[in-house]
């Protein structure tokens, strides 16, 4: 069980005495994907996942030069954008690096006040304090560089009542399919280069204020092929969490390696989607047409009740069910958590999804990294990557 590595500490109080909470972070606002097809990449993400229509910005609203789709669901809120012309530098992001995730939103009370203290500690600046209206009100956005090409954008709403953004417009559509059940990001993991992980470390402590609170290294992460390292940042108030991921040596490409390798660089590798009800979420998303890594093998199952120890009268889910689904249970000191994790949603075995339901556990599903690399490392072998 995950709570055995010595490393992970889970004490809230000690995990977040050391953040420097001086932005603050509210909150994930939104996240931005560079796509080659923002409105075939729109339909894709509102029938396979269940994201209604939210906001529009293009031709029609007097954008010259990309055309930006909303979509929301419950908390979520991520942004399809597609340059509409080849003069467009979003095109060299889509080059290089294929549909991706370009901007991570985080709310903030003042934009200006956050841009300065975290580019006086050392970032490097993406956009200045800009200030956009229209007849709702203004939005104060500013921005930093972050891995890789990544881009962290404060947005600073509260004198705003549109619908989204200046220079968007309600997206009325006769097409919105049931949601699934999402409700929040609940984290969003990034890959970095070889011996990099420590210097994003330090990054985010230095620069953003942010914690190490879990720490994993190739001892514990690794199957017999290959292996990784991660370290999990958290902000002061323990919303916003971002695991760092680097390659370790191991026999074999590790699944990190594969995604530098075809991403061409640092970035988001997946973004991780609560759910109050994962049986009924990924049965909806199965039927939608999300395609999940294989099952773990049926030993898998028969050790869930010995891994979850304490906590193994407290599961409310029958296992028969998880099993059937290809869902995985990892338990800590404070309670349980399932989670499940899509094939790669694109062509570029890169960005893919987690589904996550916690039931106390603050933790990443340690006990499960074995099982799901080596389920990794089958699809790897199937395209001739591992």
């Amino acid at each position: 069980m995950s709570k055995k590595i010595e490393s992970v500490n889970y004490g809230l109080e000690k995990i977040f005495e050391g953040a420097q909470d001086f932005l603050p972070l509210l909150g994930t606002d939104y996240v931005e994907f560079y796509v080659g097809n923002a409105k075939q990449s729109a339909h894709f993400y509102k029938t396979a996942f269940g994201f209604q229509s939210y906001a529009y910005r293009g031709l029609e609203t007097g954008a010259k030069d990309s055309v930006s789709y909303v979509l929301t669901q419950d908390k979520i809120k991520i942004i399809l954008t597609t340059p509409l012309n080849s003069k467009s530098p979003i095109n060299d992001h889509i080059v290089k690096h294929g549909d991706g995730v370009k901007i991570v939103a985080l709310w903030v009370e003042d934009a200006r006040k956050s841009y300065e203290e975290t580019t006086k500690r050392g970032a490097k600046s993406y956009m200045e304090p800009t200030v956009e209206k229209d007849e709702f009100g203004e939005v104060v956005r500013a921005g930093i560089y972050t891995y890789g090409e990544t881009v962290h954008m404060f947005v600073e709403r509260k004198n705003y009542k549109g619908a989204f953004l200046p220079g968007f417009q309600k997206w009325e559509s006769n097409y919105n399919p049931p949601t699934s059940g999402l409700k929040y990001i609940d984290h969003m993991v990034g890959n970095v280069g070889w011996n990099q992980m420590n210097k994003w470390v330090k990054f985010y402590e230095d620069v953003m204020g942010f914690v190490n609170f879990l720490s994993f290294d190739d001892k514990q992460i690794h199957t017999e092929y290959s292996a990784l390292m991660s370290k999990v940042m958290s902000n002061g108030n323990g919303r916003i969490k971002f695991p760092i991921n680097e390659p370790a040596e191991g026999k074999k490409r590790s699944q990190i390696e594969e995604y530098l390798d075809f991403y061409e660089g640092a970035g988001v590798q997946h973004i991780a989607m609560a759910t109050d009800d994962i049986i009924k979420t990924v049965s909806q998303l199965k039927a939608n047409g999300i395609e999940f890594l294989s099952t773990p093998p049926e030993e898998y199952y028969r050790a869930v009740p010995g891994r979850l120890e304490e906590h193994s009268h407290e599961l409310r889910e029958d296992i028969e069910k998880l099993k059937g689904l290809g869902i995985m249970i990892d338990a800590d000191e404070e309670g349980y958590l399932l989670q499940i994790f899509t094939k790669p949603v694109e062509d570029r075995p890169t960005l893919f999804f987690e589904i996550i339901q916690r039931m106390g556990a603050r933790g990443f599903g340690a006990g499960n990294f074995k099982a799901l690399f080596e389920s990794i490392e089958r699809e790897q072998a199937k395209r001739g990557t591992l």
